[in-house]
């Protein structure tokens, strides 16, 4: 499975905010996004699940054009920010709902919400409360778990370490190394934390003003070093 882009470019009046003449993401990659504020990672991550309109250029998931067909929506999972969430559901049943949307059984998800039982730490299931009454850091939690759970093929998540402590962080790290390496989920996240990004992507996409600066490979962890460097500049 691959993404392609082709000539991808997104303006909002006489500002372009993404302008990507071609990118190509390889099956089994875990690809970081990495820049400064308004470098085009979030409208990136929002064309690629077909949530915002392209200006010119398309988005091919698995030879699947996103804004035709719909092909892909059935193995890609995607959190990228609250919005995503039912606030006036419970986790519960918030859970339920991604059931029934992928099609896969009660019994099943229920076995599955047991692996990320140590990220919930107790504190999301069987509360009683409902998702918008939940800390930022464990809305953070019920999202990323609602995309991860369905075990997808693809896996989009933006700023996945905001608003989490540095004890969940490490497990969400492990989650998605474990997800890539098990399932060879592809993963292409975004984060202002290097080091968190540069220890579990296999590429690096660095974006400035909408515009591809660098293209990575990151074996292991070799660019954080240049990272900081063009970062410190």
């Amino acid at each position: 499975m691959t993404i392609q882009i082709n000539n991808l470019k997104k303006t909002y009046g006489e500002n372009t905010v993404l302008n990507l003449p071609t990118l190509t993401l390889n099956e089994g990659e875990v690809i970081g996004l990495v820049g400064n504020n308004g470098a085009g990672k979030t409208p990136l991550m929002r064309l690629i699940l077909d949530l915002i309109q392209a200006t010119e250029g398309n988005v091919d998931n698995d030879g699947h054009p996103v804004a035709t067909d719909a092909a892909w929506k059935e193995y890609t999972g995607s959190f990228i920010d609250d919005t995503f969430l039912i606030d006036f559901y419970t986790p519960e049943e918030y859970f339920d709902f991604i059931a029934e949307v992928y099609g896969i059984d009660k019994e099943v998800m229920h076995d599955r919400l047991e692996d990320y039982s140590e990220l919930m730490a107790g504190e999301v299931l069987g509360t009683g409360k409902l998702i918008k009454d939940f800390s930022m850091g464990n809305r953070q939690k019920i999202g990323i778990i609602g995309a991860m759970v369905i075990n997808p093929r693809f896996l989009i998540l933006d700023e996945p370490f905001n608003y989490l402590d540095p004890s969940s962080q490490i497990l969400v790290a492990r989650m998605l190394e474990k997800m890539n390496k098990e399932l060879g989920t592809t993963i292409l996240i975004s984060s202002h934390n290097l080091t968190s990004v540069t220890d579990i992507c296999t590429r690096i996409l660095l974006l400035e003003k909408g515009v591809m600066i660098k293209d990575l490979a990151n074996e292991p962890g070799s660019t954080l070093q240049e990272l900081e460097d063009y970062f410190a500049h």
